[in-house]
């Protein structure tokens, strides 16, 4: 799974889990804060919500114009040092008025700008790292990999965010309103180590920063042939199609901090006991990581050392977990947040899972291509709101009461088994190893070589789209029956899916 990869894969995907990390643990609890501290309603929270999300993913085009001309890597630093900024003024806690949300909403402008910089044009360098050819083979593993350390970042900030605000609220003495900004102020930290990771291991990726307008084109008419006119046209028109699937499946998937955390907080047991509780631990589920890892390489070594290490990771991981279910003492509280683990969880367990398939069906010629792999992807996600539709029928409507403070405050209505939305986030993130790794190795092939920055940017303004609709989630909260919530959803996916088979000759055509 590691072998035979560039050096510079490792080092751009550990400081791309740094950045990340920060950018989860920030908006596992962003929703609710919104509401909490600034006493606004689902439909509005979730409207700036989306409008951040939307912002977030929208100015990587720009961040890829600037980067066509100045060079990838001087646009990655900005970046950072822009985001920086921005979570900075996010974690001073200016209480809920008019002034502090202004503030707020100055913050989220520079962390999406700087967002815009940094996350497409590092995807672009990963991508750029594949057109030496010993390793064109390894695009899609190599993605994969990415994408991976990307969730490894997210596993742990949804603990991260509840902890250090429990920490602030308990030890500190702040007010629950306050104790969310420090939540915010873990982002500051981790793009300090993010900036450390790039800079001490950049010889392993200098080649592939660019630099000037001149020296880029430079770079990239020695390493790609010029295409023609017309297989310009081609490329660029079936890149738009696949960005036009994917806004659909981001509307439908990122309503995991929206509508669904929601669900999580009305609607869902906020204890657990048992097995199920020993989910709700991010050890635990890091326990389980080690031993499918160890699992792989066990098989896979070719030498007894490497069995022999293989086999004791696995022993102490299940000794581990089994000390943990013996230490359990009664239940454990479940917070609405914590769901969001589970998404970044899976991605790292069965990334290996899905390499290991994919990997077998290329050795007998049956790999699916990437588009129909993203087609697949939009068929998986409807099957996970397909289970939200059938477990929400006879479910109340949401409700809402005065709090003390005469804001609106969201009332615990029912107590659904957190199996439940444990299993969708299973199911969505099968949908999403379908599509978004496999999405961003499709971009990076058949860009155009002097349109690379602008057609990744292109990804992420289809994604921001999706993510400025996942506001849909919000405005149908509480104004519709559950059901019919999460139907929308359902159909979305689908029609997405049947245009994106519709659309397989011409998107294979350039693959």
């Amino acid at each position: 799974m590691f072998e035979n990869q560039p050096k510079g894969l490792f080092a751009l995907a550990l400081a791309n889990t740094g950045e990340r990390f920060g950018y989860y643990t920030m908006l596992a609890v962003f929703a609710l804060f919104l509401r909490a501290n600034y006493g606004l309603s689902p439909a509005l929270a979730g409207t700036i919500y989306s409008a951040f999300l939307m912002f977030v993913y929208f100015f990587p085009l720009f961040g890829g114009m600037l980067a066509d001309k100045f060079g990838f890597g001087r646009m990655v630093t900005t970046g950072i040092l822009i985001m920086f900024a921005g979570y900075l003024l996010l974690s001073v806690p200016l209480g809920g008025d008019t002034t502090a949300l202004v503030v707020m909403l100055a913050a989220l402008l520079l962390i999406g700008f700087g967002t815009g910089l940094f996350k497409g044009n590092l995807q672009v360098m990963v991508g750029d790292l594949y057109n030496d050819p010993q390793y064109k083979d390894k695009r899609d593993a190599g993605f994969s990999i990415f994408y991976m350390a990307i969730n490894i970042g997210a596993l742990f900030a949804p603990t991260a965010a509840i902890k250090i605000k429990e920490y602030a609220e308990q030890s500190l003495g702040y007010s629950s309103n306050d104790a969310y900004h420090f939540s915010f102020a873990v982002a500051c930290a981790s793009l300090i180590l993010s900036i450390a990771i790039y800079y001490i291991f950049r010889s392993t990726f200098r080649h592939v920063e660019g630099g000037t307008k001149k020296q880029a084109k430079a770079d990239t008419a020695s390493q790609e042939p010029e295409l023609s006119k017309e297989e310009t046209k081609q490329r660029i028109v079936a890149l738009c199609l696949v960005f036009a699937v994917v806004i659909f499946f981001w509307m439908a998937f990122h309503q995991n901090g929206l509508s669904l955390t929601y669900f999580a907080d009305e609607f869902t047991a906020q204890s657990a006991d048992g097995v199920q509780a020993m989910c709700f631990n991010v050890w635990n589920l890091v326990a389980i990581i080690f031993i499918v890892y160890a699992l792989f390489s066990l098989f896979q070594s070719k030498t007894s050392k490497g069995k022999t290490i293989s086999g004791l990771v696995i022993v102490a991981a299940v000794a581990f977990l089994c000390l943990q279910y013996g230490n359990l003492d009664g239940s454990v509280s479940v917070s609405a947040p914590i769901f969001q683990q589970f998404n970044p969880f899976y991605v790292v367990a069965l990334t290996p899972v899905s390499m290991a398939i994919f990997s077998s069906l290329a050795a007998k010629g049956k790999e699916p291509s990437a588009p129909r792999k993203i087609a697949y992807g939009m068929i998986v996600a409807a099957v996970a709101y397909a289970l939200m539709v059938f477990a929400s029928f006879g479910l109340p409507m949401p409700q809402t009461e005065v709090g003390p403070d005469g804001n609106p405050v969201a009332v615990h209505v029912a107590d659904m088994t957190p199996n439940l939305l444990i299993s969708v986030y299973l199911i969505l993130t099968f949908g999403e190893l379908l599509l978004s790794p496999m999405g961003i190795s499709f971009v990076s092939k058949v860009a155009p070589p002097k349109y690379k920055g602008m057609m990744m940017g292109g990804w992420f303004v289809a994604t921001a789209l999706g993510n400025q609709l996942v506001v849909v989630g919000g405005l149908l909260w509480g104004a519709v029956p559950l059901w019919v919530c999460w139907s929308v959803f359902l159909v979305v996916c689908l029609v997405a899916a049947i245009f994106m088979f519709a659309m397989m000759k011409r998107l294979e055509k350039v693959c």
